[in-house]
């Protein structure tokens, strides 16, 4: 009779249960060769199946029917095992798989290109459809699976209607010009882009402006999804395909918003703490030592608000004082650089905030314009080690003054729909916009977004 078949994470699951493994008699698992060591009488295979960052120590001996060719199992071979549960509480791990029989699922050839060795994440990036074969990124996709449905969570709990906001658009949110356009190819092989929708269409920048009319609806809603940018930024932090998590809510004024960022912020930073503990663990001893430390800082301490004027006069004190920064030309109205940002919550913080009131010339049109005709009512969320996380702003509710604005812009065609949002039973509404890539690097220390991304898409670069 075939035994129980089961998954390392279950064992696992079981052991932590406090459950006495060794009842679980003869049962089944397959997975894949991490290692193989045989020293002749005795071997051991660490065997993962994909189920948990764990793997399983599996002990066969010289008796085995197959030995020989166990004993020269390769890295990345996939293979099928019967066995038993043994407790070994005096051993480094608390218990073994001892294997009375192993079968061969899947050969690997000797060109594997993972073999047992450090590749570096340059390396990887090549290898893209095996890196989460590695520890790194086996950690790293599952915490960026479990944490995808940590933001599910958040704003469910919460009441938020989740609304799937279009990939194809006829407008540029951010009014950047930075899109990708979307044509059709002809059977002469000649490109058109305004033959199939009658005008020029673009993959999304932004879900947000779609979102915010579903907020006139649904009160609370938020938009998860891709967005693109046709962005030649040869940086760790800028990607042509990333992710964004979106939310709006009617009724909110910037510090509702502001918040409603602290609140999440937080939740999904205890959310991947909980859910991935071993994973957060390799990061913390492996990847970005110091990262719990970090981390912690954010969940304790309360996110002070600081005003962009304030801001300037420290960053410009700064330099009287003799700090150096690459770019030392302060002044009110330009948009700070990831050295300013990371100065200001590193140095002079010590710890989360917002910078709030930004210039208008230097954000969005749909920005609520502040009383003084200078700023308008946007924040950035700043922490340590990374500097801007999240952006956001209230929106601007007036129907007058939004649409002087959109014809100084010259993009109010087109986008009537937005503007008649605000007299059409409009009302004050905030919203923000969290890069999901971004947010993974934060949390894992990992050093690059094309990282944090299963197959990652920036300029020059389309190999998958």
């Amino acid at each position: 009779m075939q035994p129980k078949a089961i998954t390392v994470r279950e064992i696992y699951s079981r052991f932590s249960a406090k459950e006495d493994l060794t009842k679980l008699g003869e049962i089944y698992i397959c997975g894949w060769v991490r290692t193989n060591r045989d020293s002749g009488s005795i071997g051991f295979i660490a065997l993962n199946d994909g189920t948990c960052f764990k793997n399983l120590q599996l002990v066969y001996s010289n008796e085995l029917s197959n030995h020989d060719e166990v004993s020269h199992l390769l890295t990345g071979t996939t293979i099928g095992a019967k066995g038993t549960i043994v407790m070994t509480p005096e051993m480094k791990q608390p218990f073994e798989f001892r294997v009375s029989f192993v079968e061969v699922l899947g050969t690997c050839d000797s060109d594997y290109p993972l073999q047992k060795k450090r590749h570096s994440f340059e390396y990887l990036r090549e290898e893209a459809y095996l890196r989460p074969r590695t520890n790194t990124f086996n950690a790293l996709f599952r915490l960026r699976s479990v944490l995808a449905r940590g933001v599910h969570e958040f704003f469910q709990d919460r009441g938020f209607v989740y609304v799937h906001t279009p990939e194809i658009t006829g407008n540029d949110a951010e009014g950047a010009g930075q899109v990708f356009s979307i044509a059709t190819m002809d059977e002469k092989g000649k490109l058109n882009d305004t033959d199939f929708f009658g005008k020029r269409a673009s993959l999304t920048v932004s879900g947000q402006l779609h979102v915010e009319a579903f907020a006139m609806a649904f009160r609370d809603v938020y938009t998860f999804g891709p967005t693109f940018r046709a962005e030649r930024s040869n940086t760790t932090r800028h990607a042509s395909e990333f992710w964004m998590i979106e939310p709006e809510i009617a009724f909110g004024d910037l510090e509702d918003d502001m918040n409603l960022m602290e609140d999440s912020i937080k939740y999904l930073i205890r959310y991947a703490l909980e859910k991935c503990p071993d994973e957060m663990d390799f990061f913390n001893k492996m990847i970005a030592p110091g990262l719990f430390e970090k981390l912690n800082r954010v969940l304790e301490t309360p996110f002070r608000r600081m005003e962009y004027t304030e801001g300037i006069k420290l960053l410009q004190d700064a330099v009287v004082s003799g700090h150096h920064f690459d770019n030392s030309d302060i002044f009110w109205g330009m948009d700070l650089q990831s050295e300013h940002e990371r100065y200001l919550t590193e140095e002079v913080v010590k710890g989360p905030m917002f910078l709030i009131n930004y210039p208008k010339e230097i954000k969005a049109f749909y920005m609520r314009e502040n009383d003084d005709g200078k700023t308008v009512a946007a924040c950035d969320c700043l922490v340590p080690g990374e500097g801007e996380i999240i952006g956001g702003s209230q929106r601007e509710e007036r129907y007058e003054i939004l649409e002087k604005k959109m014809k100084e812009l010259g993009n109010k065609e087109g986008l009537e729909w937005y503007l008649n949002l605000r007299k059409w039973g409009g009302c004050i509404h905030s919203g923000f916009g969290i890069g999901f890539d971004r947010l993974l690097m934060y949390i894992t220390g990992i050093g690059n977004i094309r990282d944090t991304e299963p197959y990652p898409r920036t300029s020059s670069q389309l190999k998958y």
